[in-house]
């Protein structure tokens, strides 16, 4: 362990090992993103994606080596024993910082099915790390605001599109499919931008999973609810990588998915978007509750 090695140099060193370990696995991936381009035979595609999941796999794990190494990390989880590899999963969290998919990874690398998450459309662009999430089919989203879409109106669904389109990809593996409802990382400033209702999150958006839902509703087990909570406060990718986080705490709830949601338009029922959208919101107002205990009772252990 590295713990005795000052901040600086344990952030330099794990960041070699992390661009190391991404240039070492990119490679083979990238050979099997090929052969998945020029062999469109669906048992070919199916064992290639086994295997580009397995190679992905093996790059968290070294993840893993390297956050042990730098300073043990104190993990405060508990709901990881309700999960399986071998359904298919919706999973949605908070999002504080980029650390969260790290740690995401960290605790749930082969107990759920590999985590596809939906990005930015500009995250493609990331050297080497862009190519390995497009190679891995994860979807990107391109976000229009409500002034752009009424002066192009041609660009409406296209996020539907897309999401139907990797929904299918996922239906001959088990898949994770991963959706920060929030959209983006919470920041006071957003906070207070949005006049979220919440005292710890920001408004949630629903479009993203009931896509999801309407495309492979039936294919998925339930809904991983995932709670995110920093003792710390809101830490930065350096703060891993340098080895000063100390704890993490997760709370994971599995969901049962209503039925009446499975398959249904969420852009075309106003009626069922209406009640989706509720049901959300009554996730995020538990979840935000969480956080406060969550919150009160690091309070009370620190005055002790």
């Amino acid at each position: 362990m590295l713990h005795f090695l000052p901040p600086l140099l344990r952030g330099i060193i794990a960041s070699l090992v992390l661009v190391i370990n991404t240039l070492f696995w990119c490679w083979p991936l990238f050979i099997c993103a090929l052969l998945k381009v020029f062999l469109p035979f669906t048992p070919i595609q199916r064992s290639l994606r086994f295997i580009m999941h397995w190679i992905a796999e093996a790059w968290i794990s070294v993840n893993s080596f390297w956050m042990r190494l730098v300073q043990p990390i104190e993990w405060d989880v508990q709901g990881l024993e309700k999960l399986d590899l071998t359904h298919s999963w919706l999973v949605t969290s908070n999002h504080q910082s980029w650390v969260d998919i790290l740690a995401l990874q960290h605790q749930f690398n082969r107990r759920l099915p590999f985590l596809k998450f939906f990005l930015k459309k500009e995250l493609i662009w990331v050297p080497v790390i862009g190519l390995c999430w497009w190679a891995l089919e994860f979807p990107f989203m391109k976000r229009y605001s409500k002034a752009y879409l009424a002066k192009h109106p041609e660009k409406q669904g296209q996020d539907l599109a897309t999401t139907r389109k990797a929904c299918e990809r996922y239906k001959t593996n088990p898949v994770s499919v991963f959706n920060f409802l929030e959209g983006t990382r919470f920041t006071q400033e957003k906070h207070d931008q949005q006049k979220s209702p919440f005292q710890h999150l920001l408004k949630p958006k629903a479009g993203g999973i009931a896509f999801v839902l309407d495309a492979m509703g039936e294919q998925l087990q339930g809904l991983v609810n995932v709670t995110l909570y920093y003792p710390q406060g809101k830490p930065t990718l350096w703060h891993l990588l340098s080895g000063q986080i100390r704890r993490i705490v997760m709370r994971i709830e599995i969901t049962e998915i209503p039925k009446q949601f499975i398959g249904k338009s969420y852009d075309q029922d106003m009626n069922y978007r209406a009640e989706f959208q509720d049901w959300v919101n009554q996730m995020w107002h538990e979840k935000d509750q969480q956080l406060s205990d969550l919150i009160a009772a690091q309070r009370a252990k620190e005055t002790h």
